[in-house]
């Protein structure tokens, strides 16, 4: 019983095989082969489609000819009959004698469903098989016998439902002459268009799947067709065609386009002059060019079965060629193993002497090179060790080869990271700069500078600052990879956002002082110009607020005054901006914010800051807002107009008697000056 691992065995020796150079040639000349197979069978196919189109145009117009000239003989053979009939019964009149003559001719009825004959006037005088008297209706208004009428020639009629079988059927009509040549009537001989011997040959001349023949009248009336469905319709409604359109008014030829089916093939039209009909042949491409597609289809086998059959040659030639290479693979392996001192090729071939020449050359600078490198490496690595700066090396691939002990210690790190982890613990709102630009420095050979913020593993984010360059040889401008430092600025950046912020904050309250708010208004101002969003403005003080820091004293006073911030950042928008001016004043920016929104939050401000109140002695303090509210306005031309209206307003709120908002907007009669 075979072990079941021995086919994986084969499986992976197979694989082995077709990675060595032995096997590489013999796949590339395999698919070479295939691939100029494939093209000439494609170039065959495209120049062999056009010439299968022209023969089967050729064939479609032939067959065409000949189902045309086929249908114009079996008319005139009908209407030569018919004819004959009209003269032989020239001097009869009597209905009787008529019925009998027609009775002697039943041998007609092979040809036709029903013959009839008329007087001059249009009445059916006799008909066989014979039709009850009753039943017999004029056809003195019909279109094939008004034409016989007028013409005195033989016609062939639209197609028509036939009153007693209700089968669509056509009529060849010939005229009756009397003895001095008028007219007498006509004889004419009614074809079932669904069992009449004119088109039942035509269904032993389908071509096969996709090919058919349809025969219809210069007026578009179907005929023919091989869904039975169709007869009696319009042939437009099948297809909009415009070679069928050409043919209705008497071209005759062939074409490539739209079939009555919508599929695109090729068509032949031949017109039936004696019927006035149309002959239209059709076939699709896809039948057209089956024959060439099967012959392409055996090429490709016959030349798939010749690589399978050369590949074994192909193994074998190749292998007597490249078993020099394996000597040469051996001997290599030796010189790596240090068991040779050089390769010591015995080959005729030039090349591979030449190899073996040029390996040895190297071979020996490599000794002497690595020699130095080894003194310089340890010199190198010992100057790295003992720098206090964090320092990294890498490759122009982006991997980070090498991090002295310093840079590990900030890292906190271990020597094995690879650059996709230390990506990894860069601070997520820095990673994807500062990825980009580390990919940018790699593929243009230029400096990477950034200051990023870096997550160690044990949980403390550091802020970093990364410099490095590209390292170059002094002969022959090559780079070897990117040489960089890291220092830890965490405490330079703590104490630089620590300035910023005490810059711009009032530090009794931690509310904005006037400078961080002027420039928030001048922020909001700008976006106002630039875009029309409206922001609003309240600056209010405290009324009463002496008092507490006269008999409380300053720190009272203080007290209220944190409190009072705490309630404003409470009540207004996250993203609004609250700021403590100086002393008792107090500002809100409200962005985005419309006066009746801004009337209402100004509102529960003063409602909210009257409930506070600081206890001092056993007496209890409150105060209340005076507040001023504005918005920006088209004629404003900087933020000093929109805060002397909101001064003025808290201004005429105080004087109105405290505890007040008052919106000051010019030429603004829908908003109430005044709010208690």
């Amino acid at each position: 019983m075979t072990p079941p691992w021995q086919p994986l065995k084969r499986w992976i020796k197979a694989g082995r095989t077709v990675h060595s150079l032995r096997g590489r040639l013999v796949v590339g000349l395999a698919f070479t082969w295939l691939a100029i197979v494939a093209l000439v069978l494609a170039m065959t196919w495209y120049l062999g489609k056009s010439m299968v189109n022209d023969t089967s145009l050729s064939y479609l117009r032939y067959e065409t000819a000949m189902l045309a000239d086929e249908l114009s003989h079996e008319i005139r053979s009908r209407t030569r009959t018919l004819s004959h009939v009209a003269d032989i019964t020239q001097a009869v009149h009597d209905p009787e004698a008529l019925q009998r003559r027609l009775r002697h001719n039943d041998a007609l009825l092979e040809w036709f469903e029903r013959l009839v004959i008329t007087d001059a006037q249009g009445d059916i005088a006799a008909s066989w098989p014979k039709i009850d008297r009753k039943s017999m209706a004029s056809v003195e208004n019909r279109e094939f016998f008004r034409m016989i009428q007028g013409t005195g020639y033989p016609h062939v009629s639209e197609p028509f439902v036939g009153r007693a079988s209700r089968v669509p059927m056509v009529l060849i009509g010939v005229p009756r002459r009397d003895a001095n040549g008028d007219f007498a009537g006509m004889i004419g001989g009614a074809m079932s268009l669904q069992s009449g011997g004119l088109f039942a040959r035509l269904a032993s001349k389908q071509a096969g799947d996709g090919s058919y023949v349809t025969i219809f009248t210069a007026s578009g009336k179907v005929l023919y067709h091989p869904d039975r469905d169709e007869l009696m319709t319009d042939i437009r409604s099948l297809t909009h065609n415009a070679n069928l359109e050409s043919a209705l008014i008497g071209w005759e030829g062939t074409a490539v386009g739209e079939l009555l089916d919508g599929q695109k093939g090729l068509q032949s039209y031949k017109q039936v002059w004696p019927a006035n009909w149309i002959v239209g042949q059709f076939t699709t491409q896809e039948q057209a060019q089956a024959p060439l597609a099967e012959f392409i289809k055996r090429l490709w086998w016959i030349w798939a079965l010749m690589v399978l059959w050369m590949l074994p040659l192909l193994w074998w030639v190749l292998g007597s060629m490249l078993q020099t290479l394996r000597h040469l693979e051996i001997q290599i392996g030796e010189v790596g193993r240090e068991r040779r001192a050089q390769i010591d090729l015995t080959s005729d071939v030039d090349e591979f002497q030449s190899i073996a020449s040029t390996f040895n050359h190297v071979e020996a600078q490599r000794k002497t090179l690595l020699n130095s490198l080894q003194e310089r490496e340890a010199f190198l690595n010992a100057m790295l060790d003992a720098t206090p700066q964090g320092m990294f090396v890498a490759n122009f691939d982006g991997e980070i080869t090498y991090m002295n002990p310093t840079l590990l210690d900030i890292l906190g790190v271990s020597t094995t990271i690879t650059t996709t982890c230390w990506l990894g613990y860069v601070h997520p709102d820095d990673h994807d700069g500062t990825a980009d630009m580390w990919r940018h420095s790699l593929a243009s050979h230029s400096e990477f500078v950034r200051q990023l913020r870096f997550i160690r593993p044990d949980g403390n984010t550091l802020w970093l600052e990364v410099h490095a360059r590209v390292v170059m040889l002094s002969r022959g401008g090559q780079s070897l990879g990117l040489v960089g430092t890291m220092k830890d600025i965490t405490q330079r950046r703590e104490q630089e956002a620590l300035a910023r912020w005490e810059a711009e904050h009032d530090p009794l309250t931690g509310l904005l002082n006037r400078r961080g708010f002027e420039r928030r208004l001048d922020e909001a101002f700008a976006e106002y110009k630039k875009t029309s969003t409206p922001s609003a403005l309240l600056l209010f003080d405290l009324d009463h607020f002496k008092p507490i820091n006269d008999e409380g004293g300053h720190a009272l006073g203080d007290e209220m005054l944190r409190r009072i911030a705490q309630i404003v950042a409470w009540e207004v928008r996250r993203s609004d901006h609250v700021a403590r001016q100086g002393g008792d004043e107090f500002a809100v920016l409200l962005p985005s914010c419309t006066l009746p929104q801004a009337r209402n939050i100004a509102d529960s401000l003063r409602i909210a800051v009257s409930n506070i109140a600081v206890t001092h002695q056993g007496k209890e303090y409150c105060v209340t807002l005076s507040i001023g509210v504005t918005s920006f306005i088209d004629s404003d031309q900087d933020v000093a107009a929109a805060l002397s209206r909101a001064d003025a307003a808290s201004y005429e709120a105080k004087l109105n008697g405290r505890n007040a908002l008052v919106v000051n907007v010019p030429d603004d009669d829908d908003v109430p000056a005044l709010f208690d």
